[in-house]
């Protein structure tokens, strides 16, 4: 285990608009802004599709189900890093029936907007997102 103090920087408020991809979007915001490592905190509104993958055996390394369909849902939230730069999100979507979600894959739509919050911190979090202990990917 590894518990690291961070300490924020700056918040960042990020509004897609409908018809904008979620991941190629933030992506772009990150890039544009000089976003290096962050913390997704927040992220709401709606999507006309998903599109994530989960993982599909306790082995190691696991295997990915990827799922994807055209069916409008909530967005309840969508979380996860931005490290080094790249976009590593999770994301709930939920229909009249249940909540779903996984890993955020390309394709995702907005229906009507997505509000995603960053928070900018001032750590490395290479590695937070990789198989094996931190310490031992930062002795290489």
């Amino acid at each position: 285990m590894l518990v690291e103090k961070a300490v924020l920087k700056n918040v960042w408020c990020i509004r897609l608009n409908s018809g904008d991809d979620v991941l190629s979007s933030l992506s772009e915001a990150v890039k544009k802004h000089g976003i290096n490592n962050a913390f997704i905190i927040a992220g709401t509104g709606s999507t006309v599709n998903h599109h994530f993958h989960v993982v599909a055996s306790p082995n190691l390394p696991p295997g990915n189900v990827f799922t994807k369909e055209d069916k409008a849902s909530d967005v309840l939230n969508l979380n996860g890093f931005v490290i080094n730069g790249r976009v590593h999100a999770h994301i709930t979507h939920s229909d009249k029936d249940i909540a779903y979600g996984g890993h955020l894959e390309d394709g995702v739509k907005v229906l009507t907007f997505l509000s995603i919050t960053l928070a900018e911190v001032d750590i490395s979090l290479d590695h937070w997102d990789t198989m094996g202990s931190i310490e031992e990917h930062r002795k290489h």
